[in-house]
């Protein structure tokens, strides 16, 4: 959520109100755009695949 926030600006309510299969869409989108933007492009793992 926090994820989805800081890179769109979006409220916690805002992004609260979207499903959850919207959610993780969002996330991939954003991973997407990092990967695209990063010197090391290709090795980096979408927010979802990280392990916490």
């Amino acid at each position: 959520m926090s994820f989805i926030a800081y890179y769109y600006h979006w409220s916690q309510e805002e992004v609260m109100a979207l499903e959850h299969r919207e959610r993780r869409r969002w996330c991939d989108e954003i991973s997407v755009i990092n990967r695209g933007q990063s010197p090391s492009a290709g090795r980096e793992k979408s927010i979802l695949e990280w392990k916490l």
